[in-house]
């Protein structure tokens, strides 16, 4: 199988071009690749296939094997990779994913995608598309019991589902111990990514993540709009908003006249190479 492995903010996966090659097993690949001692080492595995509805489509697991609606790092990836590996010249293009087509501007230079602006779409906060157990048409500021304490969360859907957390020590929290609880926790039935914020001012925020399905990472960028949008919304922040993660920052803009949130940030390859995966069969498109 060849592969591509790409970063953005830290937030590592294999990337695999399903428009030349298909993998059948896409879940066990992921669990594979993403292992740090026995695999490539990655947070999941992204495919690049055709699609009859944008110009590409992104397929996204988890380390886990679980398939993701949405990755806002892996998107931008996918941006990069279509473009600096010829798939394409266009510099605005649609990529459909579980979440719904997003649509990405592709910053060039020297011939290569150095930032990538993506529009996000809208966020959504009505419970029950989120989804979250709720009473009320929207979970703002509500009070969740985790393990004997007691948190204040905002729920945001930003095509995957988002529990923001206000804590006033983002560097101090134990995200190993406190992290699977929120994702299993019996409120989000389809489980959870969980951000773990603080706003420093009014153009900056700092979070980290535990993410559903691969844990902790250095950057989620459907969390960072999650955050910023749970922010900016209730008038703690301007709506151009800065987010720290732990592998960098994040430009995040809502617009409220469009109703969209635009996420912009770098992509970078790490490496290319060639693996032979045992058990698991791969197919090539034979030209």
């Amino acid at each position: 199988m060849k592969f591509t492995k790409m970063q953005g903010l830290g937030n590592d996966y294999v990337y695999v071009n399903c428009m030349e090659q298909m993998v059948e097993d896409a879940a066990e690949t992921a669990r594979r690749v993403s292992d740090r001692h026995f695999g490539i080492g990655s947070d999941g595995l992204i495919l690049i296939c055709p699609s009859d509805k944008a110009d590409f489509e992104m397929r996204m697991y988890n380390a886990d094997g679980s398939r993701g609606e949405m990755c806002g790092n892996g998107i931008r990836c996918v941006g990069k990779y279509v473009y600096d590996y010829g798939l394409t010249d266009k510099t605005s293009l649609s990529v459909e994913t579980l979440g719904g087509i997003k649509h990405l501007f592709l910053e060039v230079e020297d011939g290569k995608v150095s930032l990538v602006k993506v529009d996000m779409g809208p966020a959504i906060l009505e419970p029950e598309k989120i989804p979250v157990t709720a009473e009320g048409s929207r979970v703002v500021d509500e009070p969740l019991q985790v393990d004997g304490k007691t948190f204040r969360m905002t729920c945001v859907s930003m095509g995957n589902p988002h529990a923001v957390i206000y804590v006033d020590d983002v560097q101090g929290m134990d995200l190993e111990k406190t992290g699977p609880s929120f994702e299993n926790h019996e409120r989000f039935p389809n489980r959870i990514n969980t951000e773990f914020a603080h706003v420093l001012d009014r153009n900056t925020v700092e979070m980290r993540v535990w993410e559903r399905g691969s844990g902790e990472t250095l950057a989620c960028g459907t969390g960072a709009c999650a955050v910023a949008v749970a922010r900016i919304l209730y008038g703690y922040t301007e709506d151009q908003v800065t987010v720290r993660l732990l592998g960098g920052d994040l430009k995040i803009e809502l617009d409220r006249e469009a109703n969209k949130v635009y996420m912009t940030g770098p992509a970078e390859v790490v490496f290319d190479g060639e693996l032979r995966l045992y058990n698991v069969t791969i197919s090539y498109k034979i030209q």
